[in-house]
């Protein structure tokens, strides 16, 4: 007798648990493991960037190529850490899905393939994440810790400046939270219903459902927009008081002007990376809720 061709490559632990994110990182612990170890290094390399090109900036005009060299072989390292790391994510992170689809497959039970497909779809963002956002994340913490630090070697004030920054930005965020989960629900709700719309044939209903797909869409989308110009005029008021401060009080030499500047930068680009991330587990929250409820209504 032939195994299920279903169940062959199905890892055990997924046949029986809860369906989640956290689930995926404990049976596909060693795969991960390997993928954000190589985004670390990635990331540690890249964070060093700013402060090396400052340094062959002095360097260079003194006749100096010691800082130079070195920002070269960092370069050329990085260029062999993320082409492995891209060639082995797809290979993993392809697993994963493979499994996750399986899974849910196996789950369906008597539920409309409308839901089944659209729950399939929306378990493929809990991979999603870990395959790219997960990683964004690591390397927005790590990016944020050095340019804080950076910036406290140069000034406190500096760094006090994008703290605060920061502790704006996740205040923000937290005042919004709440609706962020009501209005992914209502898009998740609104796109289980698809396959059987456009299965009816039915014009008015087609439009109905598109129409509501949209509404959900926009009202998502609006709510991002508002949260978002928010975030930024925090942030780039502390880009333009470092600016300003950099410049004018801590009588910083050219290359470390550019340096502040270009951490500042850095800091307002990859700290916007963490209520991006808590905006996307507050999606996969309400995913995950949904697709361990195969048998009930949405």
């Amino acid at each position: 007798m032939h195994p299920d061709p279903r169940k062959a490559n199905l890892p055990a632990p997924l046949a029986g648990d809860r369906l989640s994110m956290w689930t995926l990182v404990r049976v596909f612990r060693g795969k991960i493991f390997i993928t954000w170890a190589l985004t670390i290094i990635e990331t540690a390399m890249l964070a060093l960037f700013p402060l090396l090109i400052g340094r062959s900036i002095d360097g260079l005009l003194a006749g100096d190529l010691a800082a130079f060299q070195q920002l070269v072989a960092v370069m050329a390292v990085l260029l062999v850490v993320a082409t492995v790391r891209r060639v082995y994510d797809t290979r993993a992170y392809g697993a994963m899905r493979v499994a996750l689809g399986q899974a849910q497959a196996d789950r369906a039970g008597g539920e409309a393939v409308s839901v089944t497909n659209a729950r399939v779809l929306m378990g493929r963002e809990l991979v999603d994440f870990l395959e790219k956002e997960a990683p964004l994340s690591i390397t927005g913490v790590i990016q944020v810790v050095v340019a804080l630090a950076v910036l406290l070697s140069f000034h406190a004030t500096l760094a006090l400046s994008a703290a605060a920054a920061a502790g704006a930005m996740l205040g923000i965020y937290a005042l919004f939270s709440r609706r962020f989960f009501r209005l992914n629900a209502d898009l998740n709700q609104q796109s289980e219903a698809q396959v059987a719309e456009l299965e009816s044939r039915s014009p008015s209903r087609i439009a109905a459902h598109l129409i509501g797909l949209r509404r959900n869409e926009v009202r998502l989308s609006d709510t991002e927009s508002i949260v978002y110009a928010l975030i930024f005029t925090a942030l780039l008021a502390m880009l333009a008081f470092n600016l300003w401060f950099a410049a004018t009080q801590t009588g910083a030499s050219t290359g470390e002007i550019f340096a502040i500047v270009t951490y500042s930068y850095e800091f307002i680009e990859t700290s916007v990376i963490l209520p991006m991330t808590l905006q996307s587990l507050t999606r996969l929250a309400e995913i995950t809720r949904r697709i361990n409820k195969p048998d009930s209504p949405a």
